[in-house]
């Protein structure tokens, strides 16, 4: 549905967020956000093998988890696939090409925010592209983690600000943005939070 154009590759490269390998400070980050906005159901979003390995391991099942089996398209250490395959939760299979977003994956994860239940998405492909419409229909107080190559995890508070910037880069992808839009069942207007109990 949508692709990546090279154009945009270079901004795709900068962190939405701050970068931390800490994952209980990038945690105890997530629950101040979560009372900052008054929402202590708002998810935490993992897009990674390696990000929600790490957060698993610091005792947080991620609300909704996004894996393919790789890291910097190699496969992940046994450790991490073995660890990742041990979880509980219910899982969901799309397919998903590299720098793309299909709409299989946009509808199973705005499934996932809507399942009470931790949910681990596992896409036949890459997840490369997921962190962006993970923040633009997550509610305002979710945090969006991402592994940043060779450097750490990102976490991304998701508020109007940060939509705003997955906004913009969403919209410069090629294809049917609108169609992805209502695929993932967020607004693609600027307001789509406006009527959002805070």
């Amino acid at each position: 549905m949508l692709t990546l154009p090279d154009s945009l590759r270079d901004a795709f490269k900068e962190p939405m967020g701050p970068v931390t390998t800490d994952a209980d400070t990038l945690l105890a980050a997530a629950a101040e956000t979560r009372e900052e906005y008054g929402r202590p159901d708002a998810p935490v979003v993992a897009v990674g093998d390696v990000v929600t390995y790490h957060l698993r391991e610091a005792g947080r099942v991620p609300d909704i988890a996004l894996v393919d089996g790789k890291t910097e398209r190699e496969a992940v250490r046994t450790e991490v696939s073995e660890a990742l395959a041990a979880g509980r939760e219910k899982r969901v299979t799309v397919e998903n090409p590299a720098a793309t977003l299909t709409v299989a994956l946009l509808e199973a994860l705005a499934d996932a925010l809507a399942d009470p239940d931790p949910v681990t998405i596992e896409v036949d492909g890459e997840e490369d592209l997921a962190a962006l419409p993970a923040i633009l229909a997550s509610p305002d107080g979710a945090s969006v983690v991402y592994g940043q190559p060779g450097e750490g995890m990102v976490r991304v508070e998701v508020s109007p600000e940060s939509r705003e910037r997955a906004r913009e880069l969403f919209e410069g992808l090629d294809g049917d943005v609108d169609g992805a839009f209502d695929a993932l069942g967020a607004s693609s207007g600027s307001d789509s939070t406006e009527e959002e109990p805070r």
